[in-house]
């Protein structure tokens, strides 16, 4: 297992795909989400025809199950921002870090942004989304950068190796910690829990509005990367030989994998194995060319999220329902299994 991980990403040139078959996976993709939207709008306690999506959409909500829909709307929205969120952050640091195993959970940053909000709101108070919000990236960023620190000690350098056990560690070490800021405040520990699983149940509008443009703000900074990490691909060397400054184009593209995962754990808590999942999934459909893997990545992950919520819903309805973070840990994990022996598989 510990030799799967040190094989490192494949290069752009290993896996093309023809322009034609990228654009019709678009929108196949496109199609599925569109339908998976109007499943979450219309599964849940009380279930909902397509009549009452439209008219509950046109304003009027005078039905039970018009309310219903009104409800419903912006936990799928935010079902669509986190799973997108971290699927383009998972993508951007596997590319980064050219580890075929890296997302936000393995290397510690979505433990990283819980542990700064929880602190947060044990020592000082903070409620607010906003200052959430700040303490999640804040301390989503300092995780990244103290794994990629430990992971460049020793000779070789930052390896892939080095940076997957350096993120396992600190991980587990940021979950004791939360745990041990936590469990002597028992007044607010139900609400933590729900949160630290990982939800999108409690969407409100007002926080959808406030988390909405940092998403995009991290999006965008992934999305002008996509070349730069096409070069990563190829290895420093033949980066730098290419013209890539790269530094900067890791240093920046890091910067908006932290910004989305840390966003999307202040608002939905830390939701694992979307970002290692989606990525592997999307580059067998459409290629390792960045410019076309991170916008499938972000559309096949608001899908795979989405789905998620609808099972969970659909398996155990009412205030029971199974938690999203539950149903992408029981999909991830064989998947995990899956990557690693295959890595392995190469290698021998």
């Amino acid at each position: 297992m510990v030799s799967a991980l040190i094989s490192p990403m494949p290069v752009v040139a290993s896996l093309q795909r023809p322009a034609w078959a990228r654009a019709s996976w678009l929108l196949v993709g496109s199609a599925v989400l569109v339908v998976l939207c109007a499943l979450s709008v219309s599964f849940g306690v009380r279930e909902v025809g397509f009549g009452d999506i439209v008219a509950a959409l046109g304003g009027h909500d005078d039905t039970l199950a018009q309310a219903a829909v009104i409800k419903r709307i912006p936990r799928t929205v935010l079902a669509l921002l986190v799973g997108a969120s971290l699927a383009l952050s998972g993508a951007t640091m596997q590319a980064v870090t050219r580890n075929p195993v890296a997302d936000p959970g393995i290397l510690g940053v979505s433990n990283g942004a819980s542990l700064a909000v929880v602190c947060g709101i044990a020592f000082f108070s903070i409620r607010n989304p906003y200052g959430q919000m700040t303490l999640a990236i804040v301390g989503a960023a300092l995780a990244a950068a103290f794994v990629y620190t430990v992971g460049s000690l020793g000779r070789g350098g930052a390896t892939p190796l080095k940076l997957a056990l350096a993120g396992a560690a600190t991980s587990a070490a940021f979950a004791s910690l939360i745990s041990a800021v936590m469990l002597p405040r028992v007044d607010a520990l139900p609400a933590f829990q729900s949160w630290q699983i990982g939800g999108v149940g409690g969407a409100e509008w007002p926080r959808i509005a406030i988390t909405a443009p940092v998403l995009a703000l991290g999006a965008l900074i992934c999305f002008a990367s996509a070349k730069g990490m096409n070069s990563l691909a190829l290895g420093d060397e033949m980066a730098r030989g290419l013209g890539e400054q790269v530094f900067r184009t890791r240093l920046v593209s890091a910067l908006g994998a932290v910004i989305l995962a840390g966003a999307a754990t202040a608002i939905a808590g830390p939701i694992g194995f979307v970002g290692l999942v989606i990525p592997h999934a999307c580059r067998l459909l459409i290629g390792t060319d960045h410019r076309w893997l991170l916008p499938f990545s972000a559309l096949a992950g608001a899908g795979l999220l989405l789905a998620s919520d609808i099972i969970g819903r659909v398996v155990s309805p009412g205030s029971e329902e199974i938690q999203v973070g539950i149903i992408t840990a029981i999909i991830g994990a064989p998947f995990f299994i899956w990557i690693v022996r295959r890595q392995r598989v190469r290698e021998l």
